[in-house]
C-alpha cells in the first residue's frame, strides 16, 4: 500500500519527569513541544514524543514480560526487547552518534554497522534513557534495504 509517511506519535513512561526531560531535550537535543506538570511532548526527528510521568509501582512485581532486561540475539549483539527509535539519514546518524559520544552516553551497543554485506546493513546504537527506557536509532546507507528479505 503506497502512503504519504505520516508522523508517529509514541507515549512513553518515565519516573523522574525533570530528569528525562533534561535527558530528551538537553542530550538528545529534541525541540520540546507543549507539556503539562505529569507529561512534555518532544519533536522526535519530525515524530511525536510525549514522556509520561508513571511512578514506579512497588507494590506489584513485574511479569518477565513487563521487565524491561529482555534481550534478543541479533548478529551477535544483546539487542533490549522493548526498544524503540528512529531510521536516520546516514550523516545524520554519524553527527548525532558522534555528539552521544561526546557527551558520554552509556551505550548498550555503541555505534556500528551490522549485517555487513548482507541484506538489511546498517549502522545502529542502543542505549537507555533514565528511566530504562532502550533507544535505538539507526541508518542505512541504501533505504530501500529497510524491508529487504
Amino acid at each position: 500500500m503506497a502512503s504519504t509517511l505520516r508522523p508517529f506519535h509514541l507515549a512513553i513512561p518515565v519516573d523522574n519527569l525533570a530528569v528525562c526531560r533534561m535527558f530528551y531535550r538537553e542530550i538528545l537535543e529534541l525541540p520540546e513541544g507543549r507539556h503539562s506538570d505529569h507529561w512534555v511532548d518532544f519533536d522526535f526527528f519530525g515524530h511525536q514524543l510525549v514522556i509520561h510521568l508513571k511512578e514506579k509501582n512497588t507494590e506489584k512485581p513485574l511479569s518477565n514480560f513487563q521487565k524491561k532486561d529482555a534481550h534478543n540475539l541479533v548478529d551477535g549483539k544483546e539487542v533490549p526487547v522493548p526498544h524503540f527509535g528512529v531510521v536516520l539519514d546516514m550523516d545524520t546518524f554519524q553527527t548525532f552518534s558522534e555528539k552521544l559520544i561526546q557527551k558520554n552516553i552509556t551505550f548498550i551497543i555503541e555505534p556500528c554497522v551490522r549485517f555487513k554485506g548482507e541484506v538489511g546493513e546498517q549502522a545502529t546504537m542502543f542505549f537507555k534513557d533514565p528511566a530504562g527506557n532502550a533507544l535505538e536509532f539507526k541508518a542505512f546507507a541504501d533505504l530501500t534495504q529497510l524491508f529487504a528479505k
